[in-house]
């Protein structure tokens, strides 16, 4: 008997766990965070109390309140006895946070499986991030954290894979296969069960830059006759469009090529598409690219990957920009406690804010909105501010977009957007579908699991919690 329990990622866009059951085997598909459903409860100044261990998590439904999958110091932390492990694994499709981030409340021993690029981008957020207990995807204090006492962190065991590669977890074969998305270290799976082969999508798309990653997984997917498929549905009514990467390279060039002044972009980093296009532009347009010591965490290791072919942190015309410190002088090693900043300062394309105010037009200045206040030191005037994400889509992020557009004009800064999605369009996932001609449909990842429609399959509304057996 295969049972499928969707405890994440129904009805809403992200937040998958998928536990996955075969006789004794147990795993979950991705472990990530519903930003949707905790915006419900907190926000920047009222988040989950650590103090509290799972207990706020718990109360508000974050996370599902089943034995056997958390950590002991935070199941004792709120007043539970610890539990032994009753799940054989987590299976990351990849390292964006809404598939990846409560890993963090997982028990030690619990193996987790992912891509080697997915571990390296894991790894850079793992550097540049303050601890809390959100955030401890790779390691983990126990908690209670005590004041003074130094404690090394706890490591997880990770085992890596890539396409080609098999996974075996208990008596159930899994084959991970590359899929293209807005983050490197992507896969879809096809997972063997003793019913037959079930594909979990994971995210994809079949518009970005290397569509032939999306495509390997689709014909594997169709010559195994899947019983079931598992699919995201991010964007299942909208028709297919012309965004490209090429589009965003062509829009932020000629804007950036016609400004009168400083030049600043923002992207999630995560992208590696996106900075091999504002590289580029940098490049052809002559102007050095800066960015944070945060950035150069990623960097460095994308760098390791030889396959994405990007530059280090140190390559040709990137710089680094000093952070600032509380007493108006730029960071040095006496006066910076962050190690990731203090084991970079000795490099030699390091830059200050006012070295760029100085000749403004000589630089790209990737700028994340966090980080806005910077624009009081860089001093832009009358210069180009590129969006490079998705424009907001809650209340939320409409409040944030407004106090964005203000520092914009505050420094006579032009806006100008331009970006292309993650996720395939509504189309391209039904022509998916019914190309693999899968029993049965789950859709998920989705706010609108009804537009799944017109498909030969078995279309499955997902109820979270409910058991499904296959």
């Amino acid at each position: 008997m295969v049972n499928l329990i969707f405890y994440g990622g129904v009805k809403e866009i992200g937040g998958n766990k998928i536990l996955l059951e075969d006789g004794d085997a147990r795993f979950f598909l991705d472990f990530g965070v519903s930003f949707s459903r905790r915006s419900r409860y907190f926000e920047e100044y009222l988040p989950p109390r650590s103090a509290n261990g799972l207990g706020d998590f718990l109360a508000t439904n974050l996370i599902p309140d089943i034995r056997g999958i958390y950590r002991e110091d935070l199941l004792v932390h709120m007043g539970r006895e610890p539990e032994d492990p009753e799940i054989s694994a987590v299976i990351l499709s990849h390292a964006h946070a809404d598939h990846a981030n409560y890993v963090s409340f997982l028990h030690k021993d619990i193996p987790i499986y992912c891509g080697e690029t997915c571990k390296y981008i894991l790894d850079a957020v793992n550097e540049q991030s303050k601890r809390n207990i959100e955030n401890e995807v790779v390691d983990f204090k126990r908690r209670p954290i005590i004041p003074g006492k130094r404690e090394e962190p706890i490591k997880r065991k990770f085992k890596l894979f890539r396409t080609g590669d098999n996974i075996t977890i208990d008596s159930v074969d899994i084959e991970p296969i590359h899929v293209d998305h807005s983050v490197p270290g992507s896969y879809g799976f096809i997972i063997y069960t003793s019913k037959g082969p079930i594909v979990y999508t994971g995210d994809l798309r079949m518009h970005g830059t290397n569509p032939g990653l999306t495509r390997d997984f689709i014909e594997r997917a169709k010559e195994e006759r899947p019983i079931a498929i598992i699919t995201e549905g991010t964007r299942i009514n909208e028709k297919r469009g012309e965004e490209s990467e090429e589009k965003v390279y062509v829009k932020a060039k000629e804007e950036l090529k016609n400004a009168r002044g400083l030049c600043v972009v923002d992207f999630n980093f995560k992208d590696v598409d996106r900075f091999r296009t504002f590289y580029r532009v940098s490049r052809e347009l002559d102007k050095f690219l800066v960015i944070s010591f945060k950035h150069a965490c990623f960097l460095e290791r994308y760098h390791l990957d030889g396959k994405l072919k990007v530059p280090d942190s140190k390559g040709e015309g990137i710089l680094l920009l000093k952070p600032k410190m509380r007493t108006g002088t730029y960071a040095d090693y006496d006066y910076i406690s962050e190690p990731y900043i203090k084991s970079r300062l000795n490099y030699p394309n390091i830059i200050t804010a006012e070295e760029i105010s100085k000749n403004p037009e000589d630089y790209i200045v990737v700028l994340n909105y966090w980080y806005f206040n910077t624009l009081i030191d860089l001093k832009p005037e009358k210069g180009v501010y590129v969006h490079s994400l998705s424009e907001p889509f809650n209340e939320e992020m409409e409040i944030s977009f407004e106090r964005m557009m203000e520092w914009l004009k505050l420094f006579n800064l032009r806006y100008v957007h331009a970006h292309c999605s993650g996720h395939a369009y509504g189309e391209d996932i039904l022509n998916m579908i019914k190309e693999i001609r899968p029993k049965k449909i789950f859709p998920i990842h989705t706010e609108n699991p009804e537009g799944f429609k017109n498909l030969d399959g078995e279309i499955v509304i997902v109820k979270e919690g409910e058991k499904y057996t296959l």
